[in-house]
């Protein structure tokens, strides 16, 4: 009974199929909290004289039926199929065989299944217990979670990166970035931080009060557009801002205009270049560092979040970071990346910039949190 409302508060419909009689699969039925009433029963002589269409139509009310023969479990399945469900079928014996094949997911039982029944099936309980489906939903949509938010940590990364470099070339303006620094950033956010949040432990209570996602859902459904496009613009308008930053004091200093030709005239200067790229270089690779924490779950304030769930992420991190640091303080890496030597109040500035995306998380759990 207990997995039977979990499924019904996960958006998962339960439906009894039995041989015997109806008023047994009522009693058995009211007790499991499938049915309510004695009209969402049937039985099998009722369905003999449906047509498919017909059966498919009393589908939506009914939850139990009773004295059914395999080929009309075969029917079922196929009814509530072609209403566009995505149905699991549960059965141990030779005659489940069929429906457990034509089902979308076939689940036999490992212990007193028979063999048939096994090889017919697409899963196996080793344990005969019901309740371990509820388990092996949660797991499913765990994956899947965490599969969605490492595509769209990604693309949101690289979507910053691209908007980045297009806008300062369609204005004029030097390149932000060097190839080199590309690849960098791109060893660093695309490694250990996606692997981090592709092994996530997610919030299983809160994924199992979500409504199934449809069988041809997007990755970008429920908001992953928004999210990829959004984040993707704030890392690259903090990265740009990092990237002008030096030019547009250096133009205030000399009591002139700030506009795009006397930027691109002052980036002209290599020194002055080689500052503002590896401002440019620091704000993003932080960023997208920042972005990933918050990515964890999008719904919830960081200082929600347990942390230590996630070790890989924490060690990503700090190890992002690190490298990070290394690039502008490192002789050796200095000259390899033509980065510039940053003093403590630029790394200050540069990290209070950086973690705009961890900000705009927070903000948006806030309403989040709220409209729950």
């Amino acid at each position: 009974a207990a997995a039977v409302a979990d499924f019904r508060g996960a958006g998962v419909t339960t439906v009894m199929i039995t041989g015997d009689h109806v008023d047994t699969a009522f009693a058995i039925g009211k007790q499991l909290g499938i049915v309510q009433t004695a009209a969402q029963c049937m039985t099998g002589e009722a369905m003999e004289g449906m047509t498919d269409a017909g059966l498919a139509d009393r589908l939506a009310d009914t939850r139990v039926f009773a004295r059914v023969s395999p080929a009309q479990k075969v029917r079922i399945v196929d009814g509530f199929r072609s209403r566009g469900e995505i149905v699991a079928m549960t059965g141990d014996g030779v005659n489940d065989a069929p429906s457990l094949k034509k089902a979308d997911i076939g689940i036999a039982m490992g212990m007193s299944g028979t063999d048939v029944a096994r090889q017919a099936s697409d899963m196996i309980l080793t344990d005969d217990n019901f309740a371990t489906i509820r388990r092996a939903i949660e797991e499913g949509r765990g994956v899947y979670e965490n599969i969605r938010k490492s595509v769209i940590f990604l693309l949101s990364s690289n979507l910053g990166e691209i908007i980045t470099m297009f806008l300062a070339v369609v204005c004029g303006l030097a390149a932000p970035l060097k190839s080199s620094h590309i690849l960098w950033i791109n060893l660093i956010t695309d490694s250990l931080p996606a692997l981090a949040l592709g092994v996530d432990k997610n919030d299983g209570r809160s994924l199992m009060r979500q409504k199934p996602r449809k069988a041809g859902e997007s990755l970008f459904a429920r908001g992953g557009l928004a999210c990829t496009c959004f984040y993707g613009a704030l890392i690259a308008a903090v990265s740009l801002t990092a990237f002008l930053m030096l030019p547009c004091v250096l133009i205030n200093l000399e009591g002139q205009e700030i506009n795009l030709a006397r930027l691109s005239a002052i980036l002209r200067n290599q020194e002055v270049l080689a500052k503002a790229q590896t401002y440019a270089f620091t704000v993003l690779g932080m960023s997208q560092l920042f972005h990933a924490v918050g990515m964890r779950d999008a719904g919830r304030s960081f200082f929600r979040i347990n942390h230590l769930e996630n070790k890989l992420m924490i060690l990503a991190c700090i190890l992002g970071f690190l490298l990070q640091f290394a690039v502008t303080e490192v002789p050796f890496l200095i000259n390899a990346f033509g980065t510039s030597h940053l003093s403590g109040q630029e790394w200050l500035r540069l990290s209070l910039l950086a973690a705009a995306p961890l900000l705009a998380h927070e903000v948006i759990a806030l309403f989040a949190e709220k409209r729950r």
